[in-house]
């Protein structure tokens, strides 16, 4: 009988440490995924549920680092059930083998698919709020309003080329391409 952890971070900017700390002690083998939570495909998940078998155990550090939804959790940890295997969420300190444990495990991950959909919602309120108060949001423009009046001013004139400005302002030809039409059609 082993205890596979599985971890997750969405970027690889992320750092697991705190997940690694938290299982390498009550874990026989770790597996960590990176891709974002609401991923369709999860190979390295699929691959730990694979490899186990009757009387092991999944162990995860928190619900939000393996599921996608209530509805997710609740059927993996079913399917898990079904198959012998039991399923640990350390921080959590339930083991779905248990009755109180599968309720106390359902409960919560309720909780977590709850709180996701609040991020979310507040994350878009915000931006919209943002966006009403002027504030531009995204990356910053590679050009300046200055440079794109200028480049704008030189293409008409035949005084450069896209390939001869992006070189010269360091950016891509799309870049200037793209700043050009948007000042055309203002």
């Amino acid at each position: 009988m082993k205890k596979l952890g599985y971890l997750r971070i969405s970027t690889s900017e992320q750092c697991p440490d705190r997940q690694i700390d938290g299982l390498k002690n009550i874990c026989d083998e770790l597996y960590i995924e990176t891709l974002s939570a609401v991923s369709p495909c999860r190979p390295v998940f699929d691959d730990v549920s694979s490899r186990l078998t009757n009387g092991d155990t999944l162990v995860v550090w928190d619900l939000d680092r393996a599921f996608r939804s209530t509805i997710d959790a609740i059927q993996t940890a079913e399917t898990l059930r079904e198959r012998g295997i039991g399923f640990q969420v350390a921080t959590l300190m339930i083991d779905t083998q248990t009755p109180a444990g599968e309720y106390t495990y359902t409960i919560m991950a309720a909780t977590a698919q709850f709180e996701r959909r609040n991020l979310v919602k507040r994350t878009k309120e915000g931006m919209e709020a943002a966006r009403r108060r002027g504030v531009r949001l995204g990356r910053p423009p590679k050009l300046s309003p200055d440079q794109v009046v200028d480049a704008v001013r030189r293409m008409k004139q035949d005084l450069s080329s896209p390939e001869t400005l992006a070189d010269e302002f360091g950016v891509s030809i799309w870049t200037i391409k793209r700043a050009v039409a948007k000042a055309d059609a203002k």
